[in-house]
């Protein structure tokens, strides 16, 4: 049984430090993704971000998890451009919002704040399964999230199942026609092509669940890392 752990600012910074990581692994073929279907951008303005992100970070000592998201979410909004940023930037940022003045989070708190992230992302976006946008992989990681701690799951074990969900979420998003975004306007010519913003979404999710549970156990990332 893995153990629990309770999320605190080494993890979160973990966290980003590994999807900083596997933005600028995938760059490539993020923007190839987007190029099918959008503005041939993604990948490298998220690659932006994410290494700015990285950098305010090396040197990050406040404790303060709302403080931390702020950061991240101020970067992101002013760094990547496109609609991503202003989606990246308001997930985090409504996540730190519901972490103000926390140091550390439990299971219920991460869980929270994460579902007022996405929700933002909802909101700012107007999407919804199926609209083939980020959303499509992660309303349902988040759903899979809760459900999983709903079953006293570990947090570990929570993240692992809202990691699958997050891949079938993307890998879905191949046969749907876009309804949302630049991707819209192309109509049929949308549908075949996985959309950027969901595998973006999908590596967050991993990288998240990749730091967790590092953190509750060291063998565990080989266990969370199989599923991707």
């Amino acid at each position: 049984m893995i153990s629990n752990v309770r999320v605190e600012s080494a993890v979160l910074v973990d966290w980003m430090l590994r999807f900083a990581d596997k933005i600028l692994e995938n760059k490539e073929m993020l923007t190839a993704l987007d190029a099918a279907i959008g503005d041939a951008d993604h990948g490298i303005n998220m690659a932006r971000g994410m290494e700015e992100v990285r950098r305010r970070l090396a040197a990050y000592a406040d404790e303060d998890l709302g403080a931390l998201f702020k950061t991240i979410g101020m970067t992101l909004l002013s760094k990547v451009g496109g609609a991503s940023g202003p989606l990246y930037g308001t997930l985090f940022l409504r996540m730190g919002v519901a972490s103000s003045g926390k140091s550390e989070l439990t299971n219920g708190e991460f869980a929270a704040a994460f579902a007022a992230g996405v929700d933002g992302v909802r909101q700012r976006g107007s999407a919804r399964i199926g609209d083939k946008t980020m959303v499509d992989a992660l309303l349902p990681a988040m759903v899979a999230l809760q459900r999983a701690l709903e079953e006293h799951a570990s947090l570990c074990e929570a993240m692992q199942a809202a990691m699958q969900a997050a891949e079938e979420g993307m890998k879905a998003t191949i046969p749907m026609q876009a309804s949302k975004g630049r991707a819209s306007y192309l109509g049929p010519r949308s549908i075949g092509h996985q959309d950027p913003g969901a595998t973006s979404a999908y590596l967050l999710i991993l990288s998240a669940a990749e730091a967790i549970c590092q953190a509750a156990q060291p063998d565990a990332i080989a266990e969370a890392s199989s599923g991707g």
